[in-house]
């Protein structure tokens, strides 16, 4: 069963840094294009960032550019994302997810492509 896990959210205040990290259970997310979406109470899902196979050339949605950042570990089949400077406006939960082409060359957060997701893990940013 393939299945995407999220984990490293918590209470974090503004200024601060926060590392999510998605792993995967029977898959190996280097063939995959892997993106980070979140959702906030009350608003719709919203693409975060995306990173390719290669893990070069990360894209990202503009009110996180220059905050956060996405990496992958291929050797421990592992996709971060590293937030700095957190706003309360980053309070969501993030979800990772996995384009559904292999080795696909589309690097998008276009929910269309992605067909496997992972349960979230929330993020507070306050005081």
């Amino acid at each position: 069963q393939f299945e995407l896990v999220e984990s490293g959210g918590g209470l974090v205040q503004p200024g601060g840094s926060l590392r999510l990290i998605c792993a995967a259970s029977e898959l190996k997310l280097d063939r995959y294009v892997i993106g980070w979406f979140r959702q906030a109470p009350g608003k719709e899902r919203e693409g975060v960032g995306c990173i390719g196979t290669t893990g070069g050339s990360p894209s990202y949605v503009e009110s996180v550019k220059g905050r956060f950042s996405i990496s992958r570990d291929n050797a421990k089949n592992l996709v971060y994302l590293q937030m700095n400077a957190v706003k309360s406006e980053d309070t969501a939960t993030y979800y990772c997810a996995r384009e559904s082409t292999v080795y696909s060359a589309v690097v998008t957060t276009e929910t269309y492509f992605f067909d496997l997701w992972g349960q979230g893990t929330h993020v507070t940013v306050s005081s």
